[in-house]
């Protein structure tokens, strides 16, 4: 690396720290079994998909979001006709999402740590503020953080601001997590450091190509990779 050496860290929460889509697939498997009559499991995870999609802008990102999704879903595949015990399953499948213990990615913990004596470290994530809150707070990280943003979407200008405000601006800055579209694009678009760290799981609205060819783009594994590779950016 040349130029200013890296000062602040951000890291995304949902699949970087711990995991969560698992959470959401297999909530959308017991969607599929519940609607089965009405519509092919493909055919529904469209329209939930399309759903979810038309939704963010009322709802924003997370489980209840999603679950109001469901909800629409079933009544538009239903023509209007969804029992009000799929309503209540649906429902009863979202607060068991919500109810769901933390667990934390291989490496996550160490990573955190080993960092977070000698950086500024910033946990970056969308989502519901109270669920993301219940989350960090039973991971056992929480004190780890310099600074905690839970914001409704992930922009360059987000990125801008955030560390602008919690460090020496985006150029001296990286952002680590699991999304191309959310974690790393607009980070290095804000002038920063991007750093994917791939998960078995990506949510299909967070899909997109990597900058493979741009110097401030990395890839690491997993977690365990993360402090080796900011070490050497900033020699």
């Amino acid at each position: 690396m040349t130029g200013a050496k890296i000062t602040t860290i951000g890291l995304d929460a949902d699949d970087t720290l711990w995991h969560n889509e698992r959470f959401f697939r297999s909530t959308q498997q017991v969607f599929a079994d519940l609607l089965r009559d009405h519509a092919e499991p493909e055919t529904l995870d469209a329209r939930l998909l399309a759903a979810e999609k038309r939704n963010i802008g009322r709802y924003g990102f997370g489980i209840k979001g999603f679950v109001l999704s469901m909800i629409e879903t079933a009544i538009e595949v239903t023509d209007d006709r969804v029992p009000a015990t799929v309503i209540r399953q649906i429902i009863e499948a979202g607060q068991e999402m919500l109810a769901h213990p933390v667990d934390l990615l291989p490496h996550a913990r160490e990573a955190v740590e080993a960092l977070a004596n000698d950086f500024r470290l910033l946990l970056i994530t969308k989502g519901d503020l109270l669920d993301q809150e219940r989350k960090l707070a039973q991971s056992g990280l929480g004190d780890l953080f310099d600074g905690v943003e839970i914001i409704s979407a992930k922009t360059n200008a987000h990125y801008d601001d955030i560390f602008a405000r919690h460090g020496d601006g985006a150029a001296r800055g990286l952002m680590a997590g699991n999304s191309m579209r959310s974690d790393v694009l607009p980070m290095i678009a804000a002038g920063g450091m991007g750093v994917h760290v791939p998960h078995d799981l990506v949510w299909d609205l967070e899909h997109a190509d990597a900058p493979v060819d741009h110097p401030r783009f990395h890839q690491i594994a997993d977690l365990a990779g993360l402090e080796p590779l900011i070490r050497r950016l900033n020699r």
